[in-house]
This record gives C-alpha cells, structure tokens and sequence, in this order.
C-alpha cells in the first residue's frame, strides 16, 4: 500500500487547490441562498412572476452549484484526510473541524428543505428567520478556519 501513499502524497497540492475551490464554491453558495429565501418569503403574496423567479434562481444554484461544491468538497477533503501525514487524529482540531464541516452538511440540506417549502408556498419562515440562519454558516467557517490555519489544540 505505500505506493498508494505515493499517489496521495504526489497529488496533495492538487486535492488542497481543488478543496479550497469547492468550499469557497459552496460557502458562496450557503451564504447567498438564505439572501434568497427572504427576498421570497418576503414576496410570497405577490401574485407577480417575482415568486417563480426567485424559485428558478433557488433552484438553480442549490442543484448546478451548491450540491457539486458541497460533493467536491468533501470529496477532496476525505482525500486529504487520507494523505499520509496531513491530519493527526490525536489533536483535537481536526475533530472540531470535523464537527463543524458536518454541521455546514445538515445546514445545507436544512436549505434544501427550507427551498422546497418556499417553492411549495408551505413555508412558515418569514424573512427575519431566513436573516438570522444567515449568520449560521459564516460561524462555522469561521471555527473551521481558525482549526486548520491555527491548530491550536
């Protein structure tokens, strides 16, 4: 198996640049897509084509962008979590991180849920609700870069 520990060394600068782009991808994503939701909410009477609009450009960057970053993120990310050498388990920041790139998940697929109600007109979310979540992803990359960048335990 140590030639396969070759490959993954070999290709470590590549799955770091193509990690760091999907996160960025899928941060962008996370935190425009609530931005979104309460433009909606806040439109849901209007009888315009602004409802249907806002559900096409939700749909679009949940399905062509947010879900690719998210895969590819986490794809480059277990493949640098099985680069000999990168992540020692022993500490205790890359559990954090961990904890924290796990919760980016579930917010994701809350937004999911949160999109099909607004499409389906059953949402119970108002506007303020959908600003306040807003902060939720900002947070936790906040702690995951202070973990990887820092490592401070």
């Amino acid at each position: 198996m140590a030639w396969l520990e070759g490959v993954f060394l070999d290709f470590y600068p590549w799955s770091l640049a193509l990690h760091v782009i999907s996160v960025i991808s899928w941060m962008a994503g996370l935190l425009y897509l609530p931005r979104l939701f309460v433009y909606h909410a806040e439109n849901k009477e209007n009888i315009s084509n602004l409802y249907e609009i806002f559900n096409k450009m939700e749909i679009k960057l949940f399905y062509f962008i947010m879900r690719p970053a998210m895969i590819s993120s986490w794809v480059f990310g277990l493949i640098l979590i099985f680069t000999p050498g990168i992540i020692d388990w022993h500490d205790g920041w890359p559990w954090v991180k961990a904890a924290m790139v796990l919760s980016l998940t579930w917010y994701h697929h809350a937004l999911g849920r949160w999109r099909k109600a607004l499409a389906d007109r059953t949402s119970h979310h108002s506007g303020r609700f959908f600003r306040m979540v807003n902060e939720i992803p900002a947070l936790l990359m906040i702690v995951i870069v202070l973990m990887v960048i820092g490592r401070p335990f």
